[in-house]
């Protein structure tokens, strides 16, 4: 027997026939390659994580590579303490509040990378963090008038300026004594030389709190310094021409001066490269140690030249693929 179908249902099947389902287009996957890496970025010394201008730099970063996440690094929430930080305090105490803050923060430590972005002392102390621990895992490095082989002399202080002038006479006073060491942030990357031969001496390597450790300068060396150094895509340095803060500013580029004669021993022609200490030879055997200069004094910074930067070396499309243009040392 034939079973007739009422028409509603006749023409309801007439339009499921006639009108194909429309298949959606493959929309793109989002992937770690084309996402910009968050952005860790560690200020210098009287500085705050909260400053306008720091922020200004994290703002720039952002528009540049749209969705970068910026992680200001601090030391404490309240700014006045967090500027208190940067010279009173233990650096390897502080290293390791660091390193377990950012292993813990929820975007960092879910991210397959980071870019990182140091400013003077900053910058050392980052390297600092890529050596000890590099977790969340660092991709690029860049780091501006920093102080990479310590200083040889202690910045002056404004006239009004209390804080400074009270540190600077205490640093002065005792820089290799053991509170010196573990209280006076900038003591523990001065770097005493040899006035003849302008090799560190054996005070500061004994005593040395931090720059003799992350520089791995003492005899036994630490062999993870290298490894997380040498796993760096890129580790760029800039200089600034015109620097009197940092003494010797070719402390940036890992350069060893010597004070008295002011002859300077490149890195290149340095034990510590030499040897690779630090894995900075490996890493610039395969393209990833960049040299720069760039015009003025102590971080005077134009965003021309942090735009750069940003689209250079911390674009998720272009990242390392553009060829240097370095100072050759």
């Amino acid at each position: 027997m034939l079973h007739l179908l009422p028409l509603s249902t006749l023409l309801l099947l007439r339009t499921i026939v006639a009108t194909p389902t429309p298949v959606p287009e493959p929309q793109p996957e989002s992937t770690p390659e084309s996402d910009p890496l968050p952005l860790i970025i560690w200020h210098g010394l009287g500085d705050n994580y909260a400053a306008d201008g720091l922020h200004t730099v994290g703002d720039l970063a952002s528009e540049i590579n749209p969705g970068t996440y910026v992680y200001y690094i601090r030391l404490d929430e309240s700014p006045d303490s967090d500027k208190t930080a940067t010279f009173y305090g233990n650096v390897t105490s502080q290293l390791a509040q660091v390193c377990a803050a950012l292993a813990a923060d929820p975007i960092l430590s879910t991210a397959p990378a980071v870019n990182a972005l140091g400013f003077s002392q900053g910058g050392q102390f980052l390297r600092g963090f890529v050596e000890r621990c590099n977790v969340p895992k660092v991709k690029n490095l860049v780091t501006f008038g920093s102080q990479h082989n310590g200083i040889a002399k202690y910045q002056l202080c404004g006239a009004t300026d209390w804080l400074c002038k009270t540190y600077i006479g205490l640093l002065k006073a005792n820089t290799w004594g053991h509170w010196v060491q573990n209280h006076l942030v900038p003591a523990q990357y001065f770097r005493a030389t040899d006035d003849d031969t302008g090799e560190p001496t054996q005070e500061y390597l004994e005593n040395s709190n931090f720059l003799a450790d992350i520089n791995n300068e003492r005899a036994e060396k630490n062999a993870t310094y290298a490894e997380n150094i040498a796993s760096l895509e890129k580790f760029v340095m800039y200089v600034f021409e015109d620097d009197t803060t940092v003494v010797p500013k070719e402390s940036g580029w890992f350069a060893q001066t010597n004070i008295s004669s002011g002859e300077v021993t490149r890195l290149r022609e340095r034990r510590l490269y030499k040897e690779d200490w630090i894995g900075l030879r490996k890493l610039d055997e395969k393209g990833g140690l960049v040299f720069k200069t760039t015009e003025g004094g102590h971080m005077q910074l134009s965003d021309e030249v942090l735009t750069d930067v940003f689209k250079t070396y911390f674009s998720p499309t272009k990242g390392s693929s553009r060829e240097e243009e370095q100072v050759e040392l």
